[in-house]
Parts: C-alpha cells; sequence; structure tokens
C-alpha cells in the first residue's frame, strides 16, 4: 500500500470516528491498524488533521521557537507528572522524546540554511537545558526570552 493511499485511508478512518483527544493507546492502535506507517509519519499526518493530541503523542515541535516552548513544557509537565508517581519508565518515555527531537534538529543543524542555522542552534540549545535540568526549563526559558527581546 503506498504512503498517500496510507494517508487516505488514515484520514477517512479518522473523519468517520473522529476522537476527541489522540492519547497514546489510541495512537498505538492506529500504528497497529494501519501497519507499517512509521510513528514519525504518523505523528506527522495526526499533527496536521486538526485532532488534538496528547504530550507525549504531539512530541517536541520544532516549526517556531514558540512550538517548540509550548510542547516541550507540556512534555514536561508530564514528565514532573510520571516523577511524582515515581513512574520511572514514563519520565523516561518523555526523556527519549526530547533526545530524539534534539537528535532531529542536529541533524537539521547539518543542512540548515545560514538563516536557519541560528534558529536550530538555539532550539538545541533549549533541548539541552530541558535535557539537564528540566525542574530549571520554565524559569530559564523565561529568562532566555527576555534576553532575547533585549537584544
Amino acid at each position: 500500500m503506498g504512503s498517500v493511499r496510507r494517508k487516505t485511508l488514515i484520514l477517512d478512518y479518522l473523519a468517520k470516528t473522529p476522537p476527541a483527544l489522540i492519547g497514546e493507546a489510541q495512537f498505538g492502535e492506529l500504528c497497529a491498524r494501519f501497519a507499517p506507517v512509521s510513528e514519525k509519519n504518523l505523528r506527522n499526518l495526526l499533527r496536521h488533521s486538526g485532532i488534538p493530541l496528547s504530550s507525549l503523542v504531539e512530541g517536541v515541535r520544532q516549526e517556531s521557537l514558540d512550538e517548540l516552548a509550548r510542547t516541550l513544557l507540556s512534555v514536561l509537565g508530564e514528565y514532573e507528572a510520571a516523577q511524582l508517581r515515581n513512574d520511572k519508565a514514563r519520565a523516561r518515555q518523555c526523556r527519549a522524546l526530547v533526545i530524539t527531537a534534539k537528535d532531529h534538529a542536529r541533524l537539521a543543524l547539518r543542512k540548515a540554511d545560514a538563516e536557519r542555522c541560528g534558529l536550530k542552534q538555539e532550539m538545541i540549545l533549549w533541548m539541552l537545558t530541558w535535557l539537564e535540568n528540566p525542574g530549571l526549563f520554565p524559569r530559564w526559558l523565561e529568562l532566555r526570552k527576555m534576553a532575547a527581546e533585549k537584544r
């Protein structure tokens, strides 16, 4: 089955029974139902579908610094909740999501033109800061944004 056909089937399926939110369980069901679809491709399709996604399904968005901040803070909420419950597997899952996003940003940096190079470097810094000290990230982000506004 071609990727265009699979995309059409997925969108048709979601249109017939649109969920209020796609959580991790629904995401897993969609992966299984439309296999072989990669998680990356499915996630991208779902992001553009207009259906609300849970934090760990949506992942870390890098279209802009605003989207990066919003999604990093959302994943941080999941991470902190997992830590409060002592759910180490869930906390690792949150970290892995940020690590994957950081790795993708590093790959994109290698291919970036001069204009996007600075943006990707800034995004990588944000993700590294999140990974180094998630608890301080929100305050660091505020300070970073204030410093950028002054420049």
